[in-house]
């Protein structure tokens, strides 16, 4: 089946799909942000610095994370945490101070930004039952890889491959921890910030492409 793309205005072939894991492996690594350019936000006054910091863009990368639930039936606290990322830098908001939970519930809800990020069904529910409030602006960046033609569902790793040809890691050991600790490490940090962050590098070469 042949198309006309609404972003690039192109004929193209709806049958695209993502490379394999086997090919990603052999990809170059994708620069990831370090600690200096990650901040933990953990109260109210560091979410305000940081609320002040986020209004400088138009558009944030945006993940959350909840501890894993193991036992039949066991609901969800979360999420536990937010994490909103610029092209430089990245907060991780630690939601069980109540201030700062707050200041994330504002961010969230304001009008006027995007908040891009990759299979966000979840973490929308889950905000709107812990935050009591309905996220604006919300982009699911896999809504604009269909417009491409990508039939299958993309995830980080396959949608950093696909735009810059670069091998995203994730850590499972990371994903899977208790994000609930009021301390967390830095490998917790780590993880969390660079999936905001590729979030919002994907979005902005998807829309630098569709102003090709």
């Amino acid at each position: 089946m042949i198309w006309e793309d609404p972003i690039t205005n192109c004929h193209m072939s709806t049958d695209k799909f993502p490379p394999d894991n086997d090919a990603i492996a052999l990809l170059p690594l994708f620069h990831r942000l370090d600690m200096d350019c990650i901040s933990l936000v953990s109260n109210g006054e560091q979410a305000q610095h940081a609320a002040t910091k986020l209004q400088a863009a138009t558009a944030w990368g945006f993940d959350t994370e909840s501890k894993p639930t193991f036992r039949v039936g066991e609901v969800s606290t979360g999420p536990h945490v937010l994490q909103l990322a610029t092209m430089d830098h990245a907060w991780v908001f630690q939601l069980h101070d109540p201030d700062c939970r707050a200041v994330a519930a504002q961010l969230l809800a304001q009008e006027g930004i995007v908040k891009a990020g990759f299979g966000l069904g979840d973490d929308k529910k889950r905000i709107r039952s812990k935050l009591g409030i309905e996220p604006q602006g919300i982009v699911e960046i896999n809504t604009l890889f269909r417009q491409l033609g990508y039939r299958k569902e993309l995830g980080v790793k396959a949608a950093v491959a696909v735009m810059f040809n670069q091998r995203f890691i994730k850590s499972k050991k990371a994903s899977t921890s208790n994000w609930a600790l009021p301390n967390l490490n830095e490998n917790q940090l780590i993880y969390a910030a660079n999936d905001a962050y590729a979030a919002i590098r994907v979005y902005a070469a998807l829309q630098a492409l569709s102003n090709e």
